[in-house]
Protein backbone atom coordinates (compact mmCIF):
# COMPACT_ATOMS: atom_id res chain seq x y z
CA UNK A 1 0.00 0.00 0.00
CA UNK A 2 1.60 3.06 -0.92
CA UNK A 3 1.74 5.56 2.04
CA UNK A 4 -0.31 9.26 0.73
CA UNK A 5 3.04 11.32 1.57
CA UNK A 6 4.86 9.18 -1.61
CA UNK A 7 1.97 10.05 -3.93
CA UNK A 8 2.05 13.59 -2.94
CA UNK A 9 5.82 14.28 -2.59
CA UNK A 10 5.67 12.61 -6.49
CA UNK A 11 2.66 14.74 -7.63
CA UNK A 12 5.43 17.98 -7.13
CA UNK A 13 8.63 16.41 -8.60
CA UNK A 14 9.89 15.02 -5.27
CA UNK A 15 10.69 11.55 -5.53
CA UNK A 16 11.35 11.12 -1.96
CA UNK A 17 10.16 7.52 -0.54
CA UNK A 18 8.55 7.73 3.23
CA UNK A 19 9.73 5.40 6.00
CA UNK A 20 6.35 3.74 6.21
CA UNK A 21 6.44 2.84 2.43
CA UNK A 22 9.91 1.70 2.02
CA UNK A 23 10.27 0.27 4.79
CA UNK A 24 13.74 1.63 5.20
CA UNK A 25 15.06 4.33 8.02
CA UNK A 26 15.11 8.29 6.78
CA UNK A 27 17.01 8.82 3.60
CA UNK A 28 18.62 12.72 4.08
CA UNK A 29 20.73 12.03 0.99
CA UNK A 30 16.93 12.00 -0.83
CA UNK A 31 15.44 14.63 1.26
CA UNK A 32 17.77 17.21 1.43
CA UNK A 33 18.37 17.53 -1.95
CA UNK A 34 16.25 19.27 -4.96
CA UNK A 35 13.09 17.49 -7.15
CA UNK A 36 15.91 16.82 -10.07
CA UNK A 37 18.81 15.36 -8.24
CA UNK A 38 19.86 12.52 -9.77
CA UNK A 39 18.97 10.21 -6.93
CA UNK A 40 15.40 11.59 -6.52
CA UNK A 41 15.13 11.80 -10.20
CA UNK A 42 15.82 7.94 -10.49
CA UNK A 43 13.46 6.98 -8.20
CA UNK A 44 10.49 9.32 -9.55
CA UNK A 45 11.14 8.04 -13.35
CA UNK A 46 10.47 4.39 -11.57
CA UNK A 47 7.42 5.35 -10.72
CA UNK A 48 4.21 4.11 -12.43
CA UNK A 49 2.11 7.41 -13.47
CA UNK A 50 -1.17 7.73 -13.68
CA UNK A 51 -1.43 9.68 -17.58
CA UNK A 52 -3.90 11.34 -19.74
CA UNK A 53 -4.54 8.74 -22.55
CA UNK A 54 -4.70 5.68 -19.52
CA UNK A 55 -2.19 3.46 -21.37
CA UNK A 56 -0.67 0.66 -19.66
CA UNK A 57 3.31 1.21 -18.47
CA UNK A 58 5.73 0.85 -21.08
CA UNK A 59 9.03 -0.17 -21.60
CA UNK A 60 8.52 -3.35 -18.97
CA UNK A 61 11.31 -5.20 -20.85
CA UNK A 62 14.04 -1.87 -20.42
CA UNK A 63 12.87 -1.27 -16.58
CA UNK A 64 13.39 -5.15 -15.82
CA UNK A 65 16.52 -5.03 -17.50
CA UNK A 66 17.84 -1.61 -15.54
CA UNK A 67 16.23 -2.71 -12.37
CA UNK A 68 18.37 -5.74 -12.59
CA UNK A 69 21.49 -3.75 -13.84
CA UNK A 70 21.02 -2.20 -10.21
CA UNK A 71 20.39 -5.44 -8.34
CA UNK A 72 23.53 -7.32 -9.72
CA UNK A 73 26.25 -3.82 -9.73
CA UNK A 74 24.59 -1.21 -7.61
CA UNK A 75 24.73 0.93 -11.10
CA UNK A 76 21.33 3.06 -11.83
CA UNK A 77 20.48 4.95 -14.79
CA UNK A 78 18.15 6.60 -16.47
CA UNK A 79 18.29 9.30 -19.75
CA UNK A 80 16.32 11.99 -21.43
CA UNK A 81 15.14 14.21 -23.51
CA UNK A 82 13.67 17.95 -23.03
CA UNK A 83 13.04 20.41 -25.35
CA UNK A 84 11.62 23.84 -24.78
CA UNK A 85 10.29 26.64 -26.57
CA UNK A 86 9.61 30.70 -26.44
CA UNK A 87 7.74 33.42 -28.14
CA UNK A 88 7.08 36.58 -27.03
CA UNK A 89 4.60 39.27 -27.69
CA UNK A 90 6.82 42.17 -27.31
CA UNK A 91 10.79 42.25 -27.58
CA UNK A 92 14.09 44.32 -28.39
CA UNK A 93 15.79 41.68 -30.60
CA UNK A 94 15.42 37.85 -31.21
CA UNK A 95 10.95 37.00 -30.78
CA UNK A 96 11.44 33.54 -30.62
CA UNK A 97 13.76 30.38 -28.74
CA UNK A 98 13.88 27.13 -28.69
CA UNK A 99 16.62 24.56 -27.55
CA UNK A 100 16.81 21.23 -26.46
CA UNK A 101 18.97 19.08 -23.91
CA UNK A 102 19.95 15.29 -23.68
CA UNK A 103 20.78 13.93 -20.30
CA UNK A 104 22.47 10.78 -19.20
CA UNK A 105 22.64 10.29 -15.18
CA UNK A 106 22.85 7.75 -12.23
CA UNK A 107 24.33 6.61 -9.14
CA UNK A 108 26.76 3.82 -8.85
CA UNK A 109 26.47 2.21 -5.02
CA UNK A 110 29.70 0.86 -4.16
CA UNK A 111 30.45 0.58 -0.53
CA UNK A 112 28.34 -0.24 2.44
CA UNK A 113 25.78 -1.93 -0.07
CA UNK A 114 24.15 -3.93 2.86
CA UNK A 115 23.56 -0.79 5.61
CA UNK A 116 22.36 2.41 5.50
CA UNK A 117 25.78 4.27 4.89
CA UNK A 118 26.15 3.40 1.20
CA UNK A 119 28.88 5.22 -0.85
CA UNK A 120 27.76 6.00 -4.72
CA UNK A 121 29.46 7.67 -7.55
CA UNK A 122 27.03 10.36 -8.53
CA UNK A 123 27.03 11.48 -12.35
CA UNK A 124 25.03 13.66 -14.95
CA UNK A 125 26.77 14.04 -18.57
CA UNK A 126 24.46 16.64 -20.44
CA UNK A 127 24.28 18.11 -24.34
CA UNK A 128 22.54 21.53 -23.91
CA UNK A 129 21.86 23.10 -27.68
CA UNK A 130 19.76 25.32 -28.94
CA UNK A 131 17.33 25.31 -31.97
CA UNK A 132 17.35 28.96 -32.67
CA UNK A 133 20.20 32.12 -32.72
CA UNK A 134 19.41 32.82 -29.57
CA UNK A 135 19.51 29.61 -26.51
CA UNK A 136 16.06 29.88 -23.94
CA UNK A 137 18.63 30.79 -21.48
CA UNK A 138 19.81 33.97 -23.02
CA UNK A 139 16.23 34.98 -24.03
CA UNK A 140 15.64 37.63 -21.38
CA UNK A 141 17.81 40.71 -22.61
CA UNK A 142 16.27 39.90 -26.20
CA UNK A 143 12.84 40.37 -24.20
CA UNK A 144 13.59 43.51 -22.11
CA UNK A 145 13.47 41.06 -18.71
CA UNK A 146 16.47 41.75 -16.41
CA UNK A 147 16.96 37.94 -15.51
CA UNK A 148 16.75 34.58 -16.64
CA UNK A 149 13.38 33.10 -18.10
CA UNK A 150 14.95 29.95 -18.01
CA UNK A 151 18.32 29.13 -16.44
CA UNK A 152 19.55 25.55 -18.36
CA UNK A 153 18.24 25.30 -22.04
CA UNK A 154 21.47 26.67 -23.20
CA UNK A 155 23.54 25.85 -26.31
CA UNK A 156 27.10 24.96 -24.16
CA UNK A 157 26.94 21.11 -26.01
CA UNK A 158 28.35 18.55 -23.98
CA UNK A 159 28.56 19.19 -20.38
CA UNK A 160 29.39 17.79 -16.53
CA UNK A 161 26.89 18.46 -14.64
CA UNK A 162 27.89 15.98 -11.36
CA UNK A 163 30.01 13.70 -10.98
CA UNK A 164 31.14 13.05 -7.38
CA UNK A 165 31.53 10.74 -4.50
CA UNK A 166 28.00 10.87 -2.20
CA UNK A 167 28.55 9.29 1.23
CA UNK A 168 25.24 8.61 3.62
CA UNK A 169 26.41 8.77 7.40
CA UNK A 170 25.13 8.70 11.02
CA UNK A 171 22.80 5.39 9.73
CA UNK A 172 21.45 7.78 7.09
CA UNK A 173 20.28 10.60 9.11
CA UNK A 174 23.33 12.62 6.77
CA UNK A 175 24.82 13.33 3.60
CA UNK A 176 27.84 14.84 2.31
CA UNK A 177 29.08 15.07 -1.38
CA UNK A 178 32.78 16.21 -2.81
CA UNK A 179 33.67 16.00 -6.66
CA UNK A 180 31.87 18.15 -9.34
CA UNK A 181 28.57 18.98 -8.09
CA UNK A 182 25.56 21.68 -8.48
CA UNK A 183 25.13 23.60 -5.84
CA UNK A 184 21.09 24.18 -6.75
CA UNK A 185 20.98 20.26 -5.47
CA UNK A 186 21.00 21.41 -2.15
CA UNK A 187 20.78 24.97 -1.56
CA UNK A 188 17.65 26.93 -0.74
CA UNK A 189 15.67 24.00 -2.82
CA UNK A 190 11.41 23.40 -2.13
CA UNK A 191 9.05 21.48 -4.26
CA UNK A 192 8.58 23.41 -7.32
CA UNK A 193 12.02 24.56 -7.60
CA UNK A 194 13.11 21.94 -10.43
CA UNK A 195 13.58 24.16 -13.75
CA UNK A 196 12.88 20.74 -15.85
CA UNK A 197 9.46 19.79 -13.90
CA UNK A 198 8.12 23.11 -12.51
CA UNK A 199 8.53 26.67 -13.07
CA UNK A 200 10.73 28.10 -15.87
CA UNK A 201 11.52 31.76 -14.56
CA UNK A 202 14.58 31.36 -12.36
CA UNK A 203 13.12 33.90 -9.96
CA UNK A 204 10.84 31.41 -8.89
CA UNK A 205 14.11 28.57 -8.60
CA UNK A 206 17.11 28.34 -6.03
CA UNK A 207 18.51 31.47 -4.49
CA UNK A 208 14.84 33.48 -6.39
CA UNK A 209 17.27 35.16 -8.68
CA UNK A 210 19.21 36.88 -5.21
CA UNK A 211 21.98 34.90 -5.44
CA UNK A 212 25.27 35.47 -7.29
CA UNK A 213 27.03 32.47 -8.86
CA UNK A 214 25.11 29.33 -8.00
CA UNK A 215 27.84 27.46 -9.77
CA UNK A 216 27.16 23.97 -11.34
CA UNK A 217 29.60 21.16 -12.70
CA UNK A 218 31.85 22.94 -10.02
CA UNK A 219 34.93 20.99 -7.73
CA UNK A 220 33.34 21.25 -4.28
CA UNK A 221 31.72 19.77 -1.42
CA UNK A 222 28.86 19.82 0.54
CA UNK A 223 27.70 18.21 4.02
CA UNK A 224 24.52 18.16 5.51
CA UNK A 225 21.69 16.22 7.80
CA UNK A 226 19.10 16.09 10.31
CA UNK A 227 20.78 17.96 13.91
CA UNK A 228 17.06 16.71 15.26
CA UNK A 229 14.03 14.94 14.53
CA UNK A 230 12.53 18.37 12.64
CA UNK A 231 15.42 20.37 12.32
CA UNK A 232 18.17 20.19 9.28
CA UNK A 233 21.40 21.52 8.24
CA UNK A 234 22.80 22.16 4.75
CA UNK A 235 26.53 23.75 4.57
CA UNK A 236 29.09 23.98 1.05
CA UNK A 237 31.48 25.37 -1.06
CA UNK A 238 32.10 25.23 -4.58
CA UNK A 239 34.52 26.77 -7.20
CA UNK A 240 32.70 29.87 -8.32
CA UNK A 241 35.19 29.90 -11.44
CA UNK A 242 33.56 26.28 -12.56
CA UNK A 243 32.97 25.35 -16.13
CA UNK A 244 30.82 22.69 -16.78
CA UNK A 245 32.47 22.27 -19.92
CA UNK A 246 35.86 22.27 -18.74
CA UNK A 247 36.32 19.36 -15.80
CA UNK A 248 40.10 19.56 -15.71
CA UNK A 249 39.85 22.96 -15.84
CA UNK A 250 37.33 23.40 -12.61
CA UNK A 251 39.99 21.43 -10.66
CA UNK A 252 42.59 23.81 -11.77
CA UNK A 253 40.54 27.07 -10.78
CA UNK A 254 39.50 25.78 -7.35
CA UNK A 255 43.06 24.84 -6.12
CA UNK A 256 44.89 27.69 -8.17
CA UNK A 257 42.20 30.57 -7.17
CA UNK A 258 40.15 29.62 -4.79
CA UNK A 259 37.46 31.84 -5.33
CA UNK A 260 34.71 30.34 -4.08
CA UNK A 261 30.69 30.02 -3.20
CA UNK A 262 29.88 29.04 0.25
CA UNK A 263 26.50 28.72 1.77
CA UNK A 264 24.47 27.31 5.41
CA UNK A 265 21.32 26.61 5.54
CA UNK A 266 19.20 26.05 8.59
CA UNK A 267 15.54 25.07 8.07
CA UNK A 268 12.47 22.87 10.25
CA UNK A 269 9.78 20.55 8.70
CA UNK A 270 7.43 19.03 11.09
CA UNK A 271 7.42 15.30 9.26
CA UNK A 272 11.03 14.37 7.63
CA UNK A 273 9.56 12.16 4.80
CA UNK A 274 7.94 15.59 3.35
CA UNK A 275 10.43 17.75 4.04
CA UNK A 276 10.26 19.87 0.87
CA UNK A 277 6.28 20.05 0.84
CA UNK A 278 6.38 21.40 4.79
CA UNK A 279 9.33 23.53 5.41
CA UNK A 280 10.48 26.71 6.21
CA UNK A 281 14.54 27.56 5.89
CA UNK A 282 16.56 30.20 6.08
CA UNK A 283 19.82 30.15 4.01
CA UNK A 284 22.96 32.47 4.24
CA UNK A 285 25.97 32.94 1.21
CA UNK A 286 28.66 34.40 0.27
CA UNK A 287 30.95 34.60 -2.99
CA UNK A 288 34.45 36.01 -3.35
CA UNK A 289 35.49 38.21 -5.91
CA UNK A 290 36.77 36.43 -9.03
CA UNK A 291 39.16 38.50 -11.05
CA UNK A 292 39.12 36.83 -14.20
CA UNK A 293 35.25 37.32 -14.55
CA UNK A 294 35.91 40.91 -12.65
CA UNK A 295 32.46 40.44 -10.61
CA UNK A 296 33.09 41.54 -7.14
CA UNK A 297 32.55 39.94 -3.66
CA UNK A 298 29.20 39.94 -2.24
CA UNK A 299 26.47 38.28 0.38
CA UNK A 300 22.84 37.40 1.13
CA UNK A 301 20.09 35.84 3.09
CA UNK A 302 17.37 34.09 2.04
CA UNK A 303 14.06 32.46 3.17
CA UNK A 304 11.56 29.72 2.31
CA UNK A 305 8.17 29.23 3.46
CA UNK A 306 6.04 26.38 1.83
CA UNK A 307 3.65 24.03 3.50
CA UNK A 308 1.01 21.55 1.85
CA UNK A 309 -2.74 22.42 2.47
CA UNK A 310 -5.10 19.29 2.42
CA UNK A 311 -3.78 17.01 -0.03
CA UNK A 312 -3.53 19.10 -3.36
CA UNK A 313 -2.23 22.38 -2.44
CA UNK A 314 1.19 23.44 -2.17
CA UNK A 315 1.42 27.54 -1.33
CA UNK A 316 4.46 28.93 -1.10
CA UNK A 317 6.34 32.12 0.21
CA UNK A 318 10.39 32.85 -1.19
CA UNK A 319 12.88 35.47 -1.54
CA UNK A 320 16.14 37.27 -0.67
CA UNK A 321 18.47 40.22 -0.63
CA UNK A 322 22.02 40.50 -1.72
CA UNK A 323 24.64 42.94 -0.99
CA UNK A 324 26.83 42.63 -4.81
CA UNK A 325 28.22 39.48 -5.73
CA UNK A 326 27.22 39.68 -9.11
CA UNK A 327 23.45 38.48 -8.53
CA UNK A 328 20.46 39.31 -10.52
CA UNK A 329 18.76 41.17 -8.16
CA UNK A 330 19.11 43.15 -5.21
CA UNK A 331 15.87 41.90 -3.52
CA UNK A 332 13.49 39.41 -5.03
CA UNK A 333 9.94 38.02 -3.07
CA UNK A 334 7.75 35.29 -4.65
CA UNK A 335 4.56 33.95 -3.58
CA UNK A 336 2.02 31.22 -4.90
CA UNK A 337 0.74 27.90 -5.31
CA UNK A 338 1.01 24.34 -6.74
CA UNK A 339 -2.04 22.14 -7.64
CA UNK A 340 -2.35 18.76 -8.38
CA UNK A 341 -5.75 17.65 -9.51
CA UNK A 342 -4.42 13.97 -10.12
CA UNK A 343 -1.80 13.20 -8.06
CA UNK A 344 0.91 11.86 -9.98
CA UNK A 345 -0.67 13.03 -13.49
CA UNK A 346 -0.81 16.79 -13.54
CA UNK A 347 0.36 19.84 -11.92
CA UNK A 348 -0.50 23.50 -11.69
CA UNK A 349 1.34 25.83 -10.80
CA UNK A 350 0.77 29.78 -10.31
CA UNK A 351 3.65 32.49 -8.97
CA UNK A 352 4.27 36.14 -8.70
CA UNK A 353 7.35 37.72 -8.62
CA UNK A 354 8.89 41.34 -8.01
CA UNK A 355 12.19 41.72 -8.34
CA UNK A 356 14.71 44.89 -7.74
CA UNK A 357 17.75 44.13 -10.45
CA UNK A 358 21.25 44.80 -9.12
CA UNK A 359 22.47 47.62 -10.05
CA UNK A 360 26.54 47.10 -9.91
CA UNK A 361 25.58 43.55 -11.77
CA UNK A 362 23.98 45.75 -14.69
CA UNK A 363 25.78 48.61 -14.40
CA UNK A 364 22.41 51.15 -14.15
CA UNK A 365 19.56 51.75 -11.57
CA UNK A 366 16.87 49.71 -13.60
CA UNK A 367 12.83 49.80 -12.41
CA UNK A 368 11.52 47.12 -10.35
CA UNK A 369 10.17 44.13 -12.43
CA UNK A 370 6.78 42.01 -11.59
CA UNK A 371 6.28 38.50 -13.35
CA UNK A 372 3.04 36.36 -13.16
CA UNK A 373 4.02 32.63 -14.17
CA UNK A 374 1.39 30.10 -14.83
CA UNK A 375 1.99 26.04 -16.15
CA UNK A 376 0.11 23.68 -16.16
CA UNK A 377 2.24 19.97 -16.67
CA UNK A 378 1.10 16.60 -17.92
CA UNK A 379 1.75 13.85 -18.07
CA UNK A 380 0.66 12.54 -21.57
CA UNK A 381 1.38 9.15 -21.40
CA UNK A 382 3.53 7.15 -18.89
CA UNK A 383 7.71 8.44 -20.27
CA UNK A 384 6.12 11.55 -21.88
CA UNK A 385 5.77 15.43 -20.27
CA UNK A 386 4.45 18.00 -21.47
CA UNK A 387 4.06 21.72 -19.61
CA UNK A 388 3.15 24.95 -21.79
CA UNK A 389 3.43 27.98 -19.31
CA UNK A 390 3.21 31.87 -19.68
CA UNK A 391 5.39 34.24 -18.38
CA UNK A 392 3.49 37.76 -18.31
CA UNK A 393 6.09 40.25 -17.40
CA UNK A 394 5.28 43.97 -16.43
CA UNK A 395 7.55 46.76 -16.86
CA UNK A 396 10.74 44.68 -18.24
CA UNK A 397 13.61 46.46 -16.81
CA UNK A 398 15.60 46.31 -20.19
CA UNK A 399 13.31 47.65 -22.16
CA UNK A 400 11.41 50.97 -20.69
CA UNK A 401 9.40 51.56 -23.11
CA UNK A 402 7.39 48.97 -22.92
CA UNK A 403 5.11 49.06 -19.91
CA UNK A 404 3.92 45.20 -20.67
CA UNK A 405 5.34 41.19 -22.42
CA UNK A 406 4.01 38.19 -22.33
CA UNK A 407 5.97 34.85 -23.16
CA UNK A 408 4.33 31.82 -23.90
CA UNK A 409 6.46 28.88 -23.37
CA UNK A 410 6.16 25.03 -24.49
CA UNK A 411 8.29 22.63 -22.57
CA UNK A 412 8.69 18.39 -23.25
CA UNK A 413 9.97 15.64 -21.45
CA UNK A 414 10.66 11.71 -22.78
CA UNK A 415 12.14 9.75 -19.94
CA UNK A 416 13.66 6.58 -20.61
Amino acid sequence: MTHISTIGLTAIGLAVISSTAAGQSSDAARQLTAPDAVENQLVDDRENKPDLVGTEPMGKRWDNWKAETKERSGLDFGLDYNALGFAATESIGEDTSAGGAFRFFGTWDLLGLEGANTGSLVFKFENRHAYTDVAPSDFGPEVGYAGLNHCCFSDQEWRTTHLFWQQRFAGGRGVSYIGYLDVTDYVDVYALASPWSGFSNFAFATGSGSMGGLPDGAFGAMVGGFLTDTVYAVGGVADANADATDLGGGFETFVDDFETFKSLELGWTPVREKLFIDNAHITVWQIDERDEAETPDGWGINFSLASQAGDHWLPFFRGGWAEDGASLYQASVSAGIGYAKVLGRDLLGVGLNWSRPNRDTFGEELNDQYTLEIFQGWQVVERVQITPSVQLIADPALNPDEDFTALFGLRGRIAF
